[in-house]
This record gives structure tokens, C-alpha cells and sequence, in this order.
């Protein structure tokens, strides 16, 4: 597996199935359910713009940019629509893809933008990405010396999972670095602050399956999803029991049975 910041991964054969990771986060955040992904699909898992190793964001952050990176990746690769799975912003950018007519199915983990509209709870989780921001840049540079014991992986994943038990040393320092290089952590945020995630949920002809985990500490089970649960009501909902913000990395097996289970159908 390449330990670098590259712009993508893709690999296997079948069907096609993209993976859009969340803020802050690169594509190997897929990295433990990538073998079972593969074993019956081609499988792209591009870095999202402003992210360490992905496109250049621009000067300009509209409500398209993200997606619009995912889809240059996706016409790269010649995909013109392909089942697709997302965690936290990136189950926002996988419903934006189903929105335009690119999705064959989406799973989305934990999607940003679900927060009920009055509700500005949102704005405590912006800040405590800007808090964690100044800590993470300090933390890079130790970065290996975190992830190689276990309270150090613990204490480094505790906000996105429950059990890190099982998470290589190396992807979590890999994800401590990555966080620490989003180069449009600044310009995404303040956008979001601003004008949030609009998407048209009306739009989405494609099945649905919303994933979100009851020990969800970034976007908190149920609150997080008070938009969703009224505008994707005709979704399949999976509620996990203590599972936290980024099922992939929680329970990998099971989330890689979670999206197959939707895209092989």
C-alpha cells in the first residue's frame, strides 16, 4: 500500500464503486476495506480537493467545487456513473454526485449538511475542527511517535472511532500528517460557516443507504441527521450501536458489506 499523499487509488475489477473520504481525510481512509471491496468491483478512491495529495481547490469554493473534483476523477477513469459510498462531507459530495445523475447508488456514512435548519449546533463542529487544526499542525512532526503505541492511537482516533485497536501505526500517522497538510482547511471551513452544504435532495433518483453510528462524536446521532431523516426519508437507514463518526475505519468489514450490500444488488 503507498504510504504517500497521492491524488487517488484505484483497483480491482466489476462494477464500478467510488469512495469519497471525509474533511481533513484522504482516500486511505478506505484502506481496510479495500480488499473486500475489490474483489468485485473497480474500485476509485480519489482525494478530494484542498486535501494532502489531491487537486488544487481554487481561490474560489462554491457549493460544486468538491464534486466537480470527484467527477474530473471520475471521467479520467472513465466512469461515467458508478455506485458510490461517502463518510462524513464526503456522504455529502456521494449525495451531490446521486443529485447530478453520476451515482447508481450511494451509501453515505454519517453525511455533513444533516443538521435541522435552525439548528446551529453545526457551528460548534466547525470550531472544534479549527481548535484541533493548530493542535494537529504541532502534532505532524511526532506523528509516528504517536501512532506507534497503543494510547497514542487511541488518543489520535478517539473523535472518529471506537476501537483503534486494530488500526495500522502507519495510517493513523499517515491521517495525522494528511489533517495537518488540507491545504483548503481555511477556505472550506469559513464557506461552510457561511453558506453550509446545500444539495437537492429532491434530485436523487438513486437507492439510498444513510449508515451512522449511535457513538458518533464529530456529527451526533440523531441530531446530525434531523435534515436527512425529513428529506431522505425514503432512504434505507442502517443505525449502528457503538460505532463512531468513521464506520470504515471502526468496523471496516462490516462497512464494506454495508455498501456491497447496496451495490451488488
Amino acid at each position: 500500500m503507498d504510504a504517500a499523499f497521492t491524488p487517488l487509488h484505484r483497483g480491482g475489477q466489476g462494477p464500478p464503486l467510488v469512495l469519497v473520504h471525509g474533511f481533513t481525510d484522504t482516500w486511505r481512509t478506505w484502506q481496510l476495506a479495500l480488499g473486500v471491496l475489490e474483489r468485485t468491483h473497480d474500485v476509485l478512491a480519489p482525494t478530494l480537493a484542498g486535501h494532502a495529495g489531491g487537486p488544487a481547490l481554487g481561490s474560489d469554493v462554491t457549493e460544486t467545487a468538491l464534486v466537480e473534483s470527484v467527477e474530473a476523477a471520475m471521467d479520467a477513469a472513465g466512469m461515467a456513473t458508478a455506485h458510490v459510498a461517502g463518510n462524513s462531507l464526503g456522504g455529502h459530495v456521494a449525495l451531490q454526485l446521486a443529485a447530478r445523475g453520476r451515482a447508481r447508488s450511494v451509501v453515505a456514512f454519517a453525511p455533513a449538511g444533516g443538521w435541522a435548519p435552525g439548528d446551529d449546533s453545526y457551528l460548534e463542529t466547525l470550531a472544534y475542527f479549527e481548535r484541533t487544526q493548530a493542535a494537529l499542525r504541532d502534532a505532524a512532526a511526532h506523528a509516528d511517535a504517536i501512532a506507534a503505541s497503543a494510547e497514542g492511537r487511541r488518543r489520535a482516533t478517539e473523535m472518529i472511532t471506537v476501537r483503534f485497536e486494530h488500526l495500522p501505526a502507519e495510517l493513523v500517522a499517515h491521517q495525522l500528517v494528511g489533517a495537518a497538510r488540507c491545504d483548503g482547511f481555511a477556505q472550506l471551513v469559513a464557506y461552510a460557516r457561511a453558506r453550509g452544504w446545500p444539495l437537492d435532495a429532491s434530485a436523487i433518483a438513486c437507492p439510498v443507504r444513510v449508515v451512522w453510528g449511535t457513538a458518533d462524536r464529530v456529527l451526533p446521532w440523531p441530531a446530525a441527521a434531523a435534515r436527512w431523516r425529513r428529506e431522505l426519508a425514503a432512504a434505507e437507514w442502517t443505525v449502528l450501536d457503538d460505532v463512531g463518526h468513521c464506520t470504515q475505519l471502526d468496523v471496516p468489514l462490516e462497512a464494506a458489506q454495508l455498501i456491497l450490500g447496496v451495490s451488488d444488488r
